[in-house]
């Protein structure tokens, strides 16, 4: 059995680092050292444990069973010793390193990145990196510490807090209406021009309900396609039909009276706002940082 004084726990987190990154290369980018020092470290880690923890081959890089297990308490491991140093360091200590943030383009935009600039001034030692997208990312394979996603979650190994909710309001342009009217039941939503995101698993479909329990399904016919929210909104202030939009992204054109709630008694099925990353015990001071300040400016003001 290997002895805790013959171990050099910083090759800990390097081989941690190897097993989110899943090779050396994206490994060594990650921890700003070369490929052959990792690969040294992981040699010597191995000898010092008495263990294989990696199977190399030219094509792939795989974890044994050892690895993984060991895997899963290096991670135990250096979580515990950062919540050690922030214990003797103190809460207000300044978070210092990289901080790489995944969200949705139009979410990214409108609060992920007014986040960051709030902590940037809080933090300035702290360099974060935001990328912003509309199609699942892998976080270990693409080095993020922190992804914001919305709605239903998919099954993952991936560790999950919940940071609010938002639900999608039915809108259209003034002219829009002018040209179309108010429609007094979903069912006459049906054949109106549409607004809807390709992404969508059922794009020509609305999923709509109310306040008190009440549901509804609408087949739209005559629709528009887009392949992002940013475009959605677009097309829909633009007169190109009604959208189904998220309420974060439109409060504000609505409060303008650049868009108007149609049927507002119906909304989308409330959804989830949430931190996904990656599956050690607890999120990082980083992570968390990041968690409070986006909880923070999700609350609503508090009338005085």
């Amino acid at each position: 059995m290997a002895d805790l004084k013959d171990v050099n726990l910083n090759r800990l987190a390097i081989f941690v680092a190897v097993v989110e990154a899943g090779s050396f290369t994206a490994a060594a980018a990650r921890l700003g050292l070369t490929k052959t020092m990792v690969s040294t470290h992981l040699q010597r880690l191995e000898r010092e444990i008495g263990a294989g923890l990696l199977v190399r081959t030219t094509r792939r890089l795989s974890v044994t069973e050892s690895g993984r297990a060991f895997y899963e308490a290096s991670c135990k491991i250096l979580q515990a010793a950062e919540e050690a140093l922030s214990a003797v360091s103190g809460e207000s200590a300044p978070l210092r390193g990289t901080l790489r943030v995944n969200a949705p383009i139009d979410y990214g935009a409108l609060v992920v990145t007014p986040a960051l600039v709030e902590m940037r001034r809080a933090y300035p030692e702290l360099d974060i990196e935001l990328v912003c997208n509309d199609h699942y990312v892998d976080l270990i394979a693409e080095g993020i510490d922190v992804a914001i996603r919305l709605g239903q979650l998919a099954d993952s190994g991936y560790r999950a807090v919940k940071l609010g909710g938002f639900v999608k309001w039915i809108v259209a342009s003034p002219e829009f209406i002018d040209t179309w009217g108010k429609p007094k039941t979903p069912a006459a939503l049906a054949p109106m021009p549409h607004v809807a995101l390709s992404v969508l698993q059922h794009p020509l479909t609305l999923e709509l309900q109310r306040a008190k329990g009440a549901k509804q399904s609408v087949r739209c016919e005559n629709v528009l396609l887009v392949n992002t929210a940013d475009a959605a909104r677009a097309a829909t202030l633009a007169g190109g039909g009604f959208g189904l939009l998220t309420d974060f992204s439109i409060a504000d054109d609505v409060a303008a009276g650049r868009l108007v709630r149609l049927l507002p008694d119906w909304t989308g099925k409330p959804k989830g706002i949430y931190a996904v990353f990656p599956p050690t015990r607890y999120p990082t001071a980083k992570v968390r940082a990041l968690i409070d300040v986006i909880r923070r400016r999700l609350e609503p003001p508090v009338n005085g």
